[in-house]
């Protein structure tokens, strides 16, 4: 296998695949199977997996212990925190197993935060610079810049870019970026 050589990955971890960008990290015990994407800058923390068929963009950290399963992708500048677990399977059962064609689809998009130990049911979306808080279970998609807590998540409000919590007024107080909201959550002002 011939990865770019700034790539790093620690000789207790298992890297299978050869689609791993430049300069990202994998840290002990991390597997990433064959099959799996990976972009550049990224850091695969300690028992993380990255299983065939994920697909993780640039700059992505994935703290320990997150799952990350076939039909999952995550895009750039994303934080996983630890222990996140991603789904692909609905309904699993093992006498009446689901074909990976069954598999649903999970995107996180651009700038997204999920904090530790949120659980993402499979087929949704999680929007742009959203966050998720921690512990949470996600079971609908999350709109763009929408801060979600709880067991079922739920919108709390909404966060910036930069992640500062937005006001009424839709301003951040730390960054003094504002914005308006839209079809699918909100966009910069």
């Amino acid at each position: 296998m011939s990865l770019d050589p700034t790539v790093f990955v620690h000789e207790r971890a298992l890297c299978e695949s050869e689609q791993v960008g430049a300069r990202t990290r994998i840290w002990a015990f991390a597997h990433v199977m064959p099959g799996a994407v990976i972009g550049t800058d990224c850091n695969v923390c300690d028992h993380a997996f990255v299983e065939t068929g994920a697909l993780l963009g640039d700059r992505v950290t994935v703290k320990n212990n997150v799952l990350i399963w076939d039909k999952v992708t995550v895009e750039n500048d994303v934080f996983l925190g630890p222990n996140v677990v991603l789904t692909n399977d609905l309904v699993p059962r093992v006498k009446h197993k689901s074909s990976p064609d069954d598999f649903l689809p999970t995107l996180i998009r651009e700038g997204a935060t999920v904090g530790a130990n949120a659980t993402i049911v499979c087929g949704l979306t999680i929007g742009r610079n959203a966050f998720v808080g921690a512990g949470s279970v996600v079971v609908k998609s999350v709109p763009d810049h929408a801060l979600v807590v709880g067991n079922p998540a739920r919108q709390i409000g909404w966060m910036c870019e930069c992640g500062g919590r937005l006001g009424e007024a839709l301003a951040c107080p730390a960054c003094e970026r504002s914005y308006v909201e839209c079809g699918d959550g909100l966009r910069p002002a």
